[in-house]
């Protein structure tokens, strides 16, 4: 995902660079300075692991019971 979010912001970036390069009057305009784009990194959680223990713990307490 972090690949194609840096390719997409290189591309943009590249297609902007050469998007009008020339002007008819002469005169240069503004540059155009693109936002950065910020990616964040996602914390690795034990959410995955908890409905397996729990369901787990209790087809054991089931088995435990007969």
């Amino acid at each position: 995902m972090k690949k194609i979010a840096l390719a997409a912001a290189l591309s943009v970036a590249a297609t902007s660079a050469f998007a009008g390069g020339h002007s008819k009057m002469g005169k240069y305009s503004e540059p155009v300075i693109e936002p950065a784009v910020v990616v964040e990194e996602t914390r690795a959680s034990s959410g995955g692991i908890i409905v397996p223990i729990m369901l787990l713990l209790i087809v054991a307490a089931a088995v435990a019971a007969r």
